[in-house]
Order: structure tokens, then C-alpha cells, then sequence
């Protein structure tokens, strides 16, 4: 495995990670049976927690989209305080499963996890129209309206995920009324789709990857973004910020993505930390009780 960066300078205030895949690349989780009790002492897992800790990121999301990630999301974060869970299934599960004949059983199960107390979030849902093919955009486009309708049931954040969709994902939400708590994962498009979502009461995440050099049209999206309407995060083990571009991403390299941002943004570091850290509560709720 490529060597972890090392850790950055900590934040001033304390930042929630908005979107994390802690069971991505984490050795133990194949060994484990699906619905085990997830032990929170895992040595690989507490030590990522722990060195989020340490640089002010003490908090973060789990994300679970497919059935084996958003069952062992659920067992994780019963036990881990400094996380809350989402569930959901990736646009790109939903054409697999349509295929197999287990969609609307998978729907059911992911509809049973989203009611566990520390799933605080649907997600990711959206459209994904890079890797399905378009025979399948059909499936994909009935799956987020299916999680559009469950947050909006649940009273839960949304988390999207948009690539080479965008046009689609707004027409959606906009057919369908978006949940009040709607959030574009790691965004991707430009200071005009950027000021539409704003409009239309949406926030925006933004990860590493606008901190890459070939990525000003993330900065001007970020540049449009009110404070009040901005997440940060990492989709680790993926999109490492600079200057560690291609090895593997984490919670304590938050830093990295805030401190570009306040640039981006021309505000001070503390100032943009409190914010985030407002925002992640407003989206997701406290984290030390349910």
C-alpha cells in the first residue's frame, strides 16, 4: 500500500469530514460476516479517527452505498461516537441490482438501516452517467427519486452524487422537491451550476480536488458559495488533496482543502472552520447523542 501522507498542521477549530469510506481500503472489513458487531477499537480504523483528532477534524461522516458498506456503516457508527452514518445505493449499484432482480430488496433493506439512530444522512444517491451505460440511466434516474422520496420521509440530509449529470440531477430534484438538508458531494461543476444549487437551497461539498492545479472551475463555484451553504470533505481513501495528489486520502488531511479554500474565498482560516463546523451540525444533527 502507498505510504499515508503525514499529518498537517492542525486547524484552528475544530471541522466535520462531510463525506468519508472509512471501509474502503480498510483490511479488516472482508473478514468480517455482514451485519457483525463492528469493534470501533480496530487498530487501522481508531488510528485514522485518531489522527483526524489530532489536526481539529474530530467528527466525520461514514458513508455506506452498496448493501456490505451501508450495513457495516450502520454497526460502525453505532459504536463510534465521532462518526454518523449514511446509507444508500450508489447510482451505480441500482442498474447491477435491477439486472439480478434485487432492486426492490435492496431498497428495503437500505430503507430498514436509514432508520437506525445514528444514520443521520441518505447518501450518495444521484446519477452517475461516467461509468453506466445509457441503457441503464433509466434505473439510475427511478433509484434517486426513490432516496429523494426516503430522506424527505425520514426527515434526513441528502448527499448527491453528480458526475456528468447535472442538468438531470437538478431537473430531478426540482420534479421531485428536494429534502430540506440536500447536499452535493465532492462538487464538481462550475460557478454557474454552483449559483443555481445555492438558489435553490442546496449546499455544496467540496473535496481535495479543489486544491488541484487544473481545477479552477471548482474555486470559481467555491467562489460563489455563501459560507453558510459550504461543506468540506475528503471521499477518502480518494481525491488526496494537494500536495499528496494520488496517495491515499484521509480525515487529517482536511487541512489541506480548508486552508485552499479561505484562500479561494479570501477569509480567514477560523472564520470559514466555524462556519463549517455550524453547517455540519444544522445538516446532520449532534454527534455525541442521539
Amino acid at each position: 500500500m502507498t505510504e499515508r501522507p503525514p499529518l498537517p498542521d492542525a486547524l484552528p477549530l475544530p471541522v466535520v469530514d462531510n463525506h468519508t469510506h472509512l471501509d474502503i481500503g480498510a483490511s479488516s472489513r472482508d473478514s468480517w460476516p455482514e451485519h457483525a458487531a463492528v469493534d470501533s477499537a480496530d487498530a487501522e480504523l481508531s488510528a485514522l479517527l485518531d489522527d483526524a483528532v489530532k489536526v481539529n477534524v474530530p467528527r466525520a461522516v461514514q458513508v455506506g452505498c452498496d448493501l456490505p458498506s451501508a450495513r457495516w456503516t450502520a454497526d460502525l457508527v453505532a459504536r463510534e461516537p465521532r462518526l454518523v452514518g449514511a446509507v444508500a445505493l450508489h447510482p451505480n449499484e441500482a442498474p447491477r441490482l435491477a439486472a439480478a432482480g434485487e432492486l426492490a430488496a435492496a431498497y428495503d433493506e437500505i430503507a430498514a438501516l436509514a432508520r437506525r439512530p445514528r444514520i443521520r444522512c441518505i447518501g450518495e444517491t444521484g446519477l452517475d452517467y461516467f461509468r453506466t451505460e445509457p441503457s441503464g440511466q433509466a434505473v439510475q434516474q427511478d433509484s434517486f427519486r426513490w432516496h429523494i422520496a426516503l430522506a424527505k420521509e425520514l426527515d434526513l440530509t441528502l448527499q448527491i452524487h453528480d458526475r456528468d449529470a447535472h442538468e438531470d440531477v437538478m431537473r430531478i430534484l426540482a420534479e421531485e422537491g428536494a429534502p430540506r438538508r440536500t447536499v452535493f458531494h465532492c462538487f464538481s461543476g462550475d460557478g454557474v451550476l454552483a449559483r443555481r444549487a445555492v438558489e435553490a437551497g442546496y449546499y455544496l461539498s467540496f473535496a481535495g480536488t479543489v486544491t488541484f492545479k487544473n481545477a479552477q472551475n471548482l474555486r470559481n463555484a467555491l467562489a460563489v458559495t455563501p459560507l453558510d451553504r459550504l461543506q468540506v470533505e475528503t471521499d477518502a481513501p480518494y481525491l488526496t488533496p494537494m500536495p499528496y495528489r494520488g496517495r491515499p486520502n484521509a480525515s487529517y488531511l482536511v487541512p489541506h482543502t480548508v486552508r485552499a479554500m479561505a484562500q479561494t474565498l479570501a477569509v480567514d482560516v477560523p472564520a470559514l472552520c466555524r462556519a463549517l463546523n455550524a453547517t455540519a451540525e444544522h445538516l446532520y444533527g449532534p454527534w455525541g447523542e442521539d
